[in-house]
Formats: structure tokens, C-alpha cells, sequence
């Protein structure tokens, strides 16, 4: 049997598994990304290193320089305010759809991962796991009203708030109010109150936000300096 990524271009293969290196900060900001090292490493030639490399770009994560030299970009402030408003204004109307759909069916998926989520809550060495469970739950209320197309390109344009969020995640406490927050949003559209499940969406994506300046001020070197 083929693989399941058999029929993938190389092109998308690279940019996914660069994109999880930088997003979950396995790949540091200042890092450089070699493009031969790349192309040896994945065993492509240059022109999937190229399209890959182009793609990050547009996701504002890397930028490049002449001679092949890329860097992968530091946290941007203003961009993460800008990616959070688009995600707050899009899943708030998501999750009022939902609620004014009435059909239980489209929350049986949610309900799954919200439980897998449970049996990880305590275990921080799984906050990897978890983040990824926390992904697919959003991505289940999209497809809910059939807007998947809207979640993936939401998630394309959301890198620096992802990288935010991985340095959010394995804080104390932040795993239990993740889950939380899941089962409040649940319980609001399984009653119909497209208003208060709003409100319980609005509220969980606001608490990384909230905690940016803490951030900030722990791992500084990763962030991009603030304009005056």
C-alpha cells in the first residue's frame, strides 16, 4: 500500500513539516533555513525548496535574502492582534450558526476530541498532543457549517499567533481552561444560544492574548521589536 502522503507534491510534503517546525518552535526565530541542506535533508531538488520556501514567505514566517539566505521571522506583535481579530470575528459567527442550526450531529465529532482532551489535561509532557486535538476541535465546528476552506485559510494566516499559543500552552493551568472553554462553547450550542456560545469563543481565544506582554517578557528573543 502506498503511502498516505504518496500523492502529495513534494513541494506541499516540505512546506507542512516546516510550517509544524516553526509554529510549534522546534524551528526558533533568527534560525536560518539552508536551502541545499533542505534539499538534501528531504531528498528533493531545488525547485520544491523554492515553492516551499515562497509559501512560508506569504505566511510571513520566513524571509529571504540574495545569496539563498532565509531566516525564519521573530513574532510580530501587530500581526498577531491582526490574526486574532480575524479568527475571533470568523468562529464567533461559526459557533452562532451552529447553535441556530439546532442538529446534534454536527457536534458528535467536537464531543470526541473534547473527551480525548480530558484524558490529557493533567500529563504536560503531552501539551503537543493536546494542541493538536485543540486544532482539530476548531476545525470540526468549521466543517459543521461547511466553511473548511475558511479554517484552512485561517490557520495559513495565523502562524504568528500559533507561535504564541505553543508558548502558552504547557503554562500552569492552561491545558484546564482550554478544556473548559470546550465544553462551555458545547454546552451553548447544544442549547441553542447562539449569543453565549459566542461569548464563551470570544473569551477562550482572548487568553493568550491576554497573557502577550507575560510572554513577551519571558522569552523576548523571539519576538520582533514593538514600534513606537
Amino acid at each position: 500500500m502506498a503511502p498516505a502522503n504518496a500523492h502529495v507534491p513534494a513541494s506541499a510534503r516540505l512546506y507542512n513539516d516546516l510550517r509544524r517546525q516553526i509554529v510549534g518552535l522546534e524551528l526558533h526565530p533568527d534560525a536560518m533555513l539552508d536551502r541545499s541542506d533542505l534539499a538534501e535533508k528531504y531528498k528533493v531538488s531545488q525547485s520544491p525548496v523554492r515553492e516551499a520556501i515562497l509559501r512560508l514567505e506569504q505566511d510571513a514566517l520566513v524571509v529571504s535574502y540574495p545569496q539563498s539566505r532565509t531566516l525564519i521571522t521573530r513574532i510580530d506583535v501587530s500581526r498577531i492582534r491582526e490574526e486574532h481579530f480575524l479568527r475571533v470575528s470568523a468562529e464567533c459567527e461559526v459557533v452562532r450558526q451552529l447553535a441556530e442550526a439546532a442538529d446534534p450531529a454536527v457536534a458528535v465529532k467536537a464531543k470526541g476530541l473534547v473527551r480525548l482532551q480530558e484524558a490529557l489535561v493533567d500529563e504536560v509532557e503531552q501539551a503537543d498532543l493536546f494542541k493538536q486535538l485543540d486544532d482539530a476541535f476548531h476545525e470540526a465546528l468549521f466543517a459543521g457549517v461547511d466553511q473548511i476552506n475558511l479554517h484552512r485559510h485561517i490557520v495559513s494566516r495565523s502562524g504568528h499567533l500559533a507561535r504564541v499559543r505553543t508558548l502558552d500552552l504547557p503554562k500552569q493551568g492552561k491545558m484546564h481552561a482550554v478544556l473548559t472553554a470546550h465544553k462551555a462553547i458545547l454546552e451553548a450550542i447544544e442549547s441553542g444560544d447562539g449569543a453565549k456560545a459566542a461569548a464563551h469563543m470570544r473569551l477562550h481565544l482572548s487568553g493568550t492574548i491576554e497573557r502577550l506582554a507575560d510572554l513577551r517578557a519571558e522569552r523576548p528573543e523571539f519576538f520582533a521589536p514593538v514600534a513606537n
